[in-house]
């Protein structure tokens, strides 16, 4: 009997097949020695903002209903990857989750599982105000909101709705909650919020919450993305250290996206993921399930694996648990960015959720 890398008894090649020298492991491992734990499920593809780096003003053509899975459904889907494939961390994301009036009822469902994962949801904030309270009594770990700029006028101009103080209200509401830390998002486009780095991390530091930048990736439903006009990683570094001084943070990062910097010496930190500049697929720990029950190895992924519809007509956990570990398996070692080749996914970030 073989070993490969992750130190995992493998099954006999019996046929020769693709997948002949998988691991013998009910894990979510793939051919490169990475080990999914971290699940992200889209809720939804609807959003109340129309953020224009991620789609067109009119909008877009919403799932179908019936399509999109079921909180009975999701919470099946979400009991299979803790208890049988390992899964330890569960992040609900959109399109906007708190559009689901049933997101508590799902967050609680996944807190009740042992073990049980750790939960977080991603959202633009408008609602948290009112939510945040019953969320975390619901079993929420943490919060991540997204939050681009500081200005009116600028917010109304990106997102294309004039829902700043509700954002704001949101991010208060959460960290009253008992929420901790309160994680922020920020996407700087160029000529746009650019200019907002410094401020953003400087609002983040005095209202404790946890900054985090994100390049703008090529994800837009326009596919309107231009690398040249990029916020790069290196460029939003120089920004805040025209104000600050940065100190890579000596935690350990493991398969985190985000690389960490303490601010002035600490405790405050900021993060940049940058997912284009600075890829980080060698420590990928993520698997994906759309709103619509399909099954994504990677953000970028052009290929997906239809689990909804095996649900739905009857196949018992252990089998919906295999489609997942095949899918993963034939994870891609990256997303190809950088490569003549690559294209960028026909679903928008909206519809695979972040």
């Amino acid at each position: 009997m073989t070993v490969v890398s992750l130190g995992l008894p493998v099954v006999p090649a019996a046929t020769g097949g693709p997948d002949a020298d998988r691991p013998r492991t009910p894990r979510l491992v793939d051919r490169f020695g990475r080990v999914a734990t971290d699940l992200r499920v889209s809720l939804t593809d609807r959003c109340n903002l129309r953020c224009d780096y991620c789609m067109p003003a009119e909008g877009l053509d919403w799932l179908p209903r019936d399509t999109v899975l079921t909180s009975e459904e999701i919470n099946r889907l979400v009991r299979i990857a803790v208890l049988e494939l390992g899964v330890d961390e569960v992040r609900f994301t959109g399109g906007e989750p708190l559009l689901r009036r049933d997101l508590e009822s799902i967050v609680h469902a996944a807190s009740s599982l042992r073990p049980r994962p750790q939960i977080s949801v991603t959202t633009n904030g408008i609602g948290l105000a009112k939510r945040a309270p019953s969320l975390r009594t619901a079993g929420l770990d943490r919060v991540n909101v997204s939050l681009d700029t500081l200005r009116p006028g600028t917010f109304r101009t990106m997102a294309r709705r004039d829902r700043l103080d509700d954002v704001l209200a949101g991010l208060a509401a959460a960290r009253d909650a008992g929420f901790h830390p309160v994680k922020v998002n920020a996407v700087l486009l160029r000529g746009r919020n650019d200019d907002e780095a410094a401020s953003l991390l400087q609002f983040c530091i005095e209202h404790c919450y946890q900054l985090r930048f994100i390049e703008q990736m090529p994800l837009d439903a326009q596919h309107g993305w231009d690398r040249e006009q990029m916020v790069t990683a290196g460029e939003i570094l120089a920004l805040l250290r025209a104000r600050f001084r940065l100190d890579p943070d000596p935690a350990e990062r493991g398969a985190a996206p985000a690389e960490r910097w303490l601010v002035d010496g600490g405790p405050a930190t900021v993060g940049v993921i940058a997912s284009v500049t600075r890829p980080f697929c060698a420590a990928c720990d993520r698997t994906r399930l759309t709103a619509d029950g399909q099954l994504r190895s990677c953000l970028f992924a052009t290929t997906e694996t239809d689990v909804r519809t095996p649900l739905r007509a009857g196949a018992s956990d252990a089998e919906l648990a295999q489609i997942w570990r095949d899918a993963m398996w034939r994870k891609a070692a990256g997303h190809g960015i950088d490569s003549n080749g690559f294209a960028q996914p026909d679903r928008p970030m909206s519809a695979i959720g972040g």
